[in-house]
């Protein structure tokens, strides 16, 4: 019981703390919604839509079908003179021009060309031409339907595009679906599905270790000296604080599943294997946490180097982007931090459908990292406070 009251204490002064709850819980629900903003939308391409100016229903029709196609991300301009300068401003991947001239155009029988403007340099534009071609080619097919039933019935152009519509929607067409057999992805999904589970390793682990500042200022009031004066083994400190911060950081790890679970509609996969992951990831930060307390001698020395080590391992592991981008040997030193491996079974859950069996290795090495943290943590701390406790 004695040490369950060491970690009931240890949560109710951590809790109090507004700084420590700021870090906990709204600087990392900030960063991975910017994050989470900017990795998004990579996989749209960014098209800029100049309506006609006299637009008829077809001209209409045309742009809704742009706007509304999937892949495409479109914003309207007035004039193509906007247009381009956000074109020219890398802002946008192409541009469409809607002629002015569209519906006379096709009542008349006449070919009609739909411009689209890129950049000679730039790839993604010539790439967003393919997914508007496809588009423009699917409303062609329409027109030309309707053209077709025109000359069957000679009835209005307007009654003819009304029956291709209803021909359309009554159709039963044949979808082609891609499926990649045995495919492995070795980056995190886009989007907050990539932000979530990159902040939750860095942050769990940065504020285990800003929480060790809480063990030097509790060494140094002198609280461990008047609990070892009563009958109190200094392992059941140790274990009391070590229990504490753990429940920290499974708390924290918690919050940061269940807000990017509701709020961003991300996927943890497999939830026995997301569970044991987490569990085991608070293992080691909670080892870094308690070694960080009892190593450093001030909470202003904590301070200044626990957040700045926390984010460095975080980049080198691969929190920051992913390590499948960067060279091999640079991959090979991330993975010295259990960070790297922490990524790489969120990866192998999220974006290869993964389960636990497939994350055990991952899960191994954590551990390790683990038991030699806390190993370290509890043989340090003990040590301090049976040898020093008021430093």
């Amino acid at each position: 019981m004695t040490a369950l009251a060491v970690t009931r204490a240890t949560l109710a002064r951590v809790l109090r703390d507004r700084t420590a709850l700021f870090f906990m819980v709204l600087l990392p629900v900030a960063i991975i919604v910017v994050i989470g903003v900017t990795v998004s939308g990579f996989d749209e391409f960014r098209i800029g839509l100049v309506p006609a100016s006299q637009a008829g229903p077809v001209a209409r029709e045309l742009t809704a079908d742009i706007q509304d196609a999937p892949g495409l991300r479109t914003r309207i301009y007035d004039t193509a003179t906007d247009a381009r300068t956000a074109l020219r401003r890398a802002e946008l991947d192409a541009v469409v021009l809607v002629p002015s001239g569209l519906d006379a155009d096709v009542r008349a029988g006449h070919s009609v060309t739909v411009r689209v403007l890129v950049e000679p340099s730039g790839s993604a534009g010539h790439s967003a031409v393919t997914s508007v071609s496809a588009v423009v080619a699917e409303h062609a097919a329409r027109l030309q339907a309707a053209r077709f039933a025109q000359d069957e019935t000679g009835g209005s152009f307007d009654g003819a595009l009304a029956l291709a519509h209803n021909a359309e929607r009554a159709s039963s067409p044949i979808a082609v679906r891609t499926e990649t057999v045995n495919g492995r992805s070795d980056y995190l999904p886009l989007g907050y599905g990539y932000s979530t589970p990159t902040m939750l390793v860095l942050f769990v682990f940065i504020n285990a270790l800003a929480g060790g500042a809480a063990i030097v200022q509790t060494r140094r009031t002198g609280v461990y000296t008047r609990a070892l004066a009563a009958p109190i083994a200094a392992r059941t400190l140790v274990f009391g604080e070590t229990v504490a911060y753990l429940a920290l950081a499974v708390l924290q790890s918690l919050l940061l599943i269940g807000i990017g679970a509701l709020a961003f509609n991300v996927s943890w996969g497999d939830p026995l294997a997301a569970g044991v992951l987490v569990a085991v990831w608070a293992l080691v930060g909670t080892g870094a946490g308690v070694l960080a307390g009892a190593v450093f001698r001030t909470p202003e020395q904590v301070h200044a180097i626990g957040p700045a080590l926390g984010i460095g391992m975080g980049m080198l592991g691969g929190c920051m982007w992913p390590l499948a981008l960067v060279p091999g040997w640079l991959r090979a030193a991330g993975h010295a931090v259990p960070h790297a491996w922490a990524v790489d079974a969120w990866t192998t859950l999220l974006s290869q459908d993964g389960d636990l069996p497939s994350i055990m290795r991952d899960l191994a090495v954590l551990a390790g990292f683990a038991v030699v943290l806390l190993t370290c943590a509890s043989l340090a701390l003990r040590h301090r406070l049976i040898t020093s406790p008021g430093e």
